[in-house]
């Protein structure tokens, strides 16, 4: 005659962070391995009661994080290793006073413009570190230190990815990655047409002449870390800490 099977009760019932930590790993392995974004059905969601509006953020940030876990480990089954990154995905905003900023706007703009870069260094060191000349580049712009008046939101996080980046740079110094800023200035872009409507695009570089310059930071042979470099000026621009 079979036994009985017993099983004990602390593990006939998980807790309730099990589950939830079970349901996060499905989310992210859905999210990254799958590439199946999230992004297209919130609005249905939060018609549906299923998250609030404000909610909506965390599950924006668990779709960007998922991807780029899945990504990161897409690269390393694939290569092992990886060579460059460039972080160029930026938002200008809508032009405006700071009182009469809404929240939303504001919240958007650190996120895209900073926090999701911060997302990538978490996720793509690492695989950079793996490479014999790893090297990161992100895209800056003159605002981060002119401070230009009801353009707040893109200044203050251009700003701050300014320090992120620098601060990346510190910690990988002694390594083989080579971390750096690069200002493009006014380029012949979407975001740019949408910022200055009244602007010639014909006075502008056009992308692929900027991009060329971009690749070249990525390079091995490029030594430098930690730096600017000025496109319109077409030189390498030290930060100078103050007295």
């Amino acid at each position: 005659m079979a036994e009985d099977i017993v099983i004990p009760a602390h593990r006939a019932q998980p807790r309730p962070w099990h589950r939830a930590a079970a349901g996060l790993s499905a989310l992210l392995l859905g999210i990254g391995f799958s590439r199946f974004g999230f992004a297209p059905l919130i609005p249905a969601l939060i018609q549906a009661h299923w998250f609030g509006a404000a909610d909506a953020a965390y599950l924006g940030a668990a779709n960007l994080m998922g991807y780029l876990i899945g990504a990161a480990a897409a690269l390393h089954e694939r290569y092992g290793r990886l060579d460059a990154l460039v972080g160029n995905a930026a938002i200008a905003g809508v032009p405006s006073p700071l009182d009469h900023i809404e929240p939303k706007a504001w919240d958007e703009s650190l996120a895209i413009n900073l926090t999701a870069n911060w997302h990538l260094i978490r996720a793509m060191n690492p695989l950079l570190r793996l490479s014999a000349a790893g090297r990161a580049v992100f895209i800056t712009s003159g605002v981060a230190t002119s401070a230009r008046a009801y353009w707040a939101p893109y200044s203050v996080s251009k700003a701050a990815l300014d320090a992120l980046v620098r601060t990346y740079a510190e910690e990988t110094s002694s390594t083989n990655v080579r971390v750096n800023l690069f200002n493009p200035g006014p380029t012949r872009t979407r975001m740019r047409a949408l910022a200055m409507p009244g602007e010639d695009p014909a006075m502008l570089p056009a992308p692929d002449e900027v991009a060329a310059k971009i690749a070249d930071l990525c390079l091995p042979d490029f030594s430098e870390t930690g730096k600017l470099y000025d496109f319109r000026a077409g030189k390498l621009l030290e930060f100078v800490r103050p007295a």
